[in-house]
C-alpha cells in the first residue's frame, strides 16, 4: 500500500485492489505476488461470507421476534430494520469481494499466459533438448570408457 497513513482503520480494500490491478496492467506485478494477494482476498471473502451468514441468521431471529411475537418488545422492530440496512451494505461489500476474486482469476490466467510466452522463448524445443541429452550421454560413455583402463593392484 502506498498510503499507509490513511489506513488507520484498516485498509481501503477498493483502493488496494485498484492499485494491484494497476501494477498488473503496468507489468510490475509478478504471478507469484498476484497469487499471494489472490489467496489473501479469497480468505477475506470466506470470512465475510461466514459473518454474512451469521448476520442473516440474527436478522431472521429478529424478524421472528418482530412479526410473530410483536408483544415482546418494540426494540425488535428497530433491531430488524437496523440489521436489514447492515445486511444491504454487507451484501454490496461481499459482492464486491466475490467479483474481484473472479476478475483476479482472469488476471492470473493472463499472467500465466504471459509467463508461458516468455518461458517458451527461453526453453528450446523438445527435439533440441533430446539432442543435448544424447550428446551428454555420449560424453559420459566416453568418460566411462577412458576410466575403465587396466588397473594394477598393489
Amino acid at each position: 500500500m502506498k498510503n499507509k497513513a490513511n489506513d488507520s482503520f484498516g485498509i481501503n480494500i477498493r483502493r488496494y485492489c485498484r492499485e494491484h490491478e494497476a501494477e498488473i496492467n503496468a507489468g510490475t506485478a509478478s504471478l507469484e505476488q498476484h497469487l499471494d494477494k489472490l489467496r489473501w482476498l479469497q480468505h477475506e471473502r470466506l470470512v465475510h461470507l461466514i459473518v454474512l451468514v451469521m448476520v442473516v441468521i440474527v436478522e431472521l431471529f429478529t424478524v421472528d421476534l418482530a412479526v410473530l411475537h410483536p408483544e415482546t418488545n418494540p426494540l425488535a422492530v428497530i433491531m430488524m430494520i437496523a440489521l436489514a440496512v447492515l445486511l444491504g451494505f454487507y451484501f454490496l461489500h461481499y459482492f464486491f469481494l466475490e467479483n474481484t476474486v473472479q476478475r483476479w482469476y482472469r488476471l492470473a490466467d493472463q499472467l500465466r499466459g504471459h509467463c508461458a510466452e516468455v518461458v517458451g522463448d527461453m526453453i528450446p524445443p523438445p527435439a533440441a533438448v533430446q539432442e543435448d541429452i544424447r550428446a551428454i550421454q555420449d560424453k559420459l560413455m566416453d568418460c566411462a570408457r577412458v576410466n575403465q583402463g587396466p588397473r594394477t593392484g598393489a
